[in-house]
């Protein structure tokens, strides 16, 4: 039975901390709210578009607020999501070499930003399964998402992986009782401290030599 691995997206396959902080910041100078840093803004990412603009407004969360901040949001971002972000080091070339592993994606993203930032960055054609935030009615930590792939690939719990950046990711992991893989490049490492994971890399390509070990 081939090895399962499902990967979270941003701060995981992609450095988007650019992208999505230029778009958080246009919507909050919309509020009349000052510039934050990529490393603010990062704090913020995780859990799905909507908590992000939650975040992001600050005091100025109202529901109505956040409804109209998020179509801004997503008709800037969906414009821009592609301006700078870029893959990390090693992930092509490691992606290319693990034909013998099934590889999907389980980000709290947006879907259809996800395959259309997969594709855009050549590197949708390696993933069996793509699953996104708004997939499910529950997104990560809630197992679901691997359930789904787990099914999808007929892969088993015992020889499948999550990797992430986040503790968001290890807690999924742990719900679905498959293992879990930190990588200490991306957004939310600090996290780990909560909720460690089995395993750590420092760089994408040291993925391959953990998983045929």
């Amino acid at each position: 039975m081939r090895p399962v691995l499902i990967f979270d997206l941003d701060g995981t396959l992609v450095d988007s901390k650019k992208d999505l902080t230029e778009s958080v910041n246009h919507i909050r100078y919309q509020f009349e709210l000052p510039v934050l840093t990529e490393g603010e803004i990062a704090r913020f990412i995780g859990n799905g578009a909507l908590m992000l603009i939650r975040r992001a407004l600050e005091n100025q969360a109202t529901e109505a607020n956040v409804q109209i901040a998020l179509q801004m949001f997503l008709s800037y971002y969906r414009a821009h999501m592609l301006d700078s972000t870029r893959l990390y080091p090693g992930v092509r070339e490691t992606l290319d070499r693990l034909t013998d592993c099934k590889l999907a994606v389980l980000t709290n993203k947006p879907v259809h930003f996800t395959c259309a930032m997969l594709d855009g960055l050549g590197i949708y054609r390696h993933f069996a399964s793509v699953y996104g935030g708004n997939s499910f009615d529950h997104k990560k930590p809630d197992p679901v998402g691997v359930y789904q792939i787990l099914s999808d690939t007929k892969g088993q719990r015992e020889r499948t992986w999550i990797i992430g950046d986040s503790a968001v990711d290890v807690r999924t992991g742990r719900n679905a009782g498959i293992r879990t893989c930190g990588v200490t490049y991306g957004y939310a490492t600090e996290t780990f401290k909560d909720a460690p994971p089995d395993f750590l890399i420092d760089s994408f390509s040291d993925l391959e030599a953990l998983v045929h070990d």
